[in-house]
């Protein structure tokens, strides 16, 4: 089913939170929808693989890397874990590296740009924890709605 945030807007605007409209879409699905799981790392992918192993298909990755251009957090091998596994989408607060690879993987991939270092793997960070980025909150359980025109959260699933 496709959701325009669009239409999503007009028809529940007391309901969305918009989000700045900074993030540039990489993965093949350009429209994907889901509830958020959530991921805060800094230049450290190895919780972002963890959560990218175990959380329900379906889901959207929400990864806060704190804009932090020193290094990627997401690559094509990572992409083709969430497209494998059925993740809706992935969203980096950051950057990402393989572009090609991850323009390949079958899921929406979301994420401020490219950079080729690849990160740290000391496993440092939290899981499940609001975040807040992009001038709106992500709380885990939330919805997210992503498409050409945006990407907008909402505390509830939303329906046209």
């Amino acid at each position: 089913m496709t959701m325009k945030t669009t239409d999503l807007c007009d028809q529940y605007p007391e309901k969305i939170r918009i989000v700045d409209p900074a993030y540039v879409s990489f993965g093949k699905k350009k429209s994907f929808f889901g509830p958020i799981s959530t991921v805060r790392v800094r230049d450290d992918n190895v919780l972002v693989r963890k959560a990218l192993e175990t959380i329900p298909a379906g889901n959207v990755l929400v990864v806060d890397g704190m804009a932090s251009k020193n290094c990627a957090l997401l690559g094509g091998n990572l992409a083709e874990i969430a497209a494998d596994r059925g993740l809706a989408g992935i969203i980096v607060n950051g950057y990402i590296r393989d572009r090609l690879e991850v323009c390949e993987a079958d899921v929406g991939v979301m994420a401020l740009g490219t950079i080729p270092l690849k990160s740290k793997k000391e496993g440092k960070g939290k899981t499940d924890i609001p975040l807040a980025f992009g001038n709106t909150e992500w709380n885990p359980g939330d919805y997210v709605y992503v498409d050409e025109d945006g990407i907008i959260v909402s505390s509830e699933p939303l329906e046209l």
